[in-house]
């Protein structure tokens, strides 16, 4: 059994992402699902990813989830992990990708598997979930039960 981390902001966690983790696992035997900061963007979920995540995640074997700080490198150095997997939607997401794989790989020899999203997933990302959320859009046959609720949460204190 390997482990190979997942690495995303997750805000929210998808029905795309989590079709991702479950492949990776049936393909590593170990994900490690890390929930990372991006100093540049301004997350709806905050802090609560990491809880909505692990929440999404609860009783499923051969998945742990762990917040990253700093570069993701190093934090696959401190935990021996030296593949990550990626879900890829569209043409923009493969040139970014493939840029950070070259460069993790450059800085540590970290590999990075790129795993196409299933085709019902593939138009599927937190981005556009965000804005039809805020705009009073209703999302939940794209995430799992727990993040509905966590908007539905969202939803009261923002219109309180």
């Amino acid at each position: 059994m390997r482990t190979v981390l997942c690495p995303g902001s997750f805000d929210p966690i998808t029905l795309g992402h989590m079709d991702i983790i479950m492949r990776a696992r049936d393909l590593f035997g170990h994900v490690l699902v890390g929930v990372g900061r991006n100093n540049q963007k301004k997350y709806l979920f905050g802090d609560q990813r990491i809880h909505l995540v692990r929440e999404a995640l609860a009783g499923v074997e051969g998945v742990d989830v762990e917040p990253i700080e700093g570069l993701l490198v190093d934090f696959c150095r401190a935990h021996g992990i030296s593949s990550v997997i990626k879900g890829l939607r569209f043409g923009a997401d493969f040139d970014f990708e493939l840029q950070m794989a070259h460069m993790n790989r450059g800085l540590t020899g970290l590999e990075t598997v790129l795993l196409p999203a299933a085709a019902e997933h593939v138009t599927l990302s937190s981005t556009i979930l965000r804005e039809v959320m805020k705009l009073g859009g209703d999302v939940d046959k794209y995430v799992p039960p727990n993040v509905a609720r966590a908007i539905a949460a969202w939803r009261e204190s923002t219109t309180g």
